[in-house]
């Protein structure tokens, strides 16, 4: 008598979380391995922007990665973002140059206080695996400061075209590239959070060249928090990867076109 291995399928759940800090109910929709033997390691993904999950192709890619026994079994939740959404994505604790990111604080306590410790709750198994955090444009700027300032809660962060540009200064005031937000809080870290990094970029994210290097300013900003990384003594080959897609644009279908390589770098399957 043999025993027949199923591979794990996709249970999608929505659900409402009334945050304390962010003093609203928060959308989020689950997708969930099923078919588990019980025996196996959960690992976690947080994305924002939840709100473009079926745009992405989430449930299909992750389905696909399964099958294809590229992936081990991973609790995705997408978080919606809400009509606030330029006040509660950012660094927190500081502005953009239009006052941008007032509420990134609150948005960081929900997640690591409120988010975190419901899924564990709302899901049947522990999760004991990889934590990971994503998100596209600013809402990869969020993801990357939320979980550089809480690496006890995040093994892994992915930032498509990020809005590394994020700073305290207008181009015309005199705008210098010490200016932006996140790489500013790269440098002065006091620590060096125990984090791995997934950053991508499309060549078409955007036209804008404001050094005029011929180069568009989302790949450098990109490449300039990898330089920030790797001073601080992080490792390109093992703790950084870069992602460039050529024709990529900053939009949600070039992004899903990216997400099984973030989720197979992420959560790839252990092979025996």
């Amino acid at each position: 008598m043999y025993t027949t291995m199923l591979l794990p399928e996709v249970i999608r759940i929505k659900h409402e979380l009334k945050s304390v800090h962010l003093k609203r109910t928060v959308e989020l929709e689950f997708f969930v391995p099923d078919h588990l033997l019980g025996n196996e390691t959960l690992n976690l993904l947080l994305i924002n922007d939840g709100q473009d999950a079926n745009e992405l192709g989430l449930e299909e890619t992750l389905k696909s990665l399964y099958t294809g026994f590229k992936i081990e079994p991973v609790v995705v939740v997408a978080i919606k973002a809400s009509a606030d959404r330029v006040q509660e994505y950012g660094v927190a604790g500081k502005l953009d140059f239009l006052g941008r990111g007032s509420k990134a604080a609150a948005y960081t306590d929900f997640i690591v206080q409120e988010l975190i410790p419901y899924i564990q709750a709302a899901v049947e198994m522990p999760i004991h695996g990889k934590r990971a955090f994503a998100g596209f444009s600013l809402g990869g700027l969020s993801a990357f400061d939320i979980a550089w300032n809480h690496d006890n809660y995040f093994d892994a962060v992915g930032v498509f075209s990020g809005s590394f540009w994020w700073r305290t200064k207008d181009l015309k005031n005199g705008y210098t590239d010490e200016d932006r937000i996140l790489h500013q809080m790269i440098t002065k870290a006091v620590k060096k959070p125990g984090l791995k990094f997934w950053l991508m970029t499309g060549t078409e994210d955007e036209v804008a060249d404001r050094n005029k290097n011929f180069i568009i300013d989302s790949i450098d900003d990109t490449i300039d928090v990898i330089k920030e990384l790797v001073k601080k003594g992080y490792h390109r080959a093992e703790d950084i990867a870069y992602y460039e897609m050529v024709g990529g644009k900053h939009d949600v279908p070039t992004w899903g076109k990216v997400m099984p390589a973030f989720l197979t770098w992420a959560f790839s399957r252990k092979t025996s």
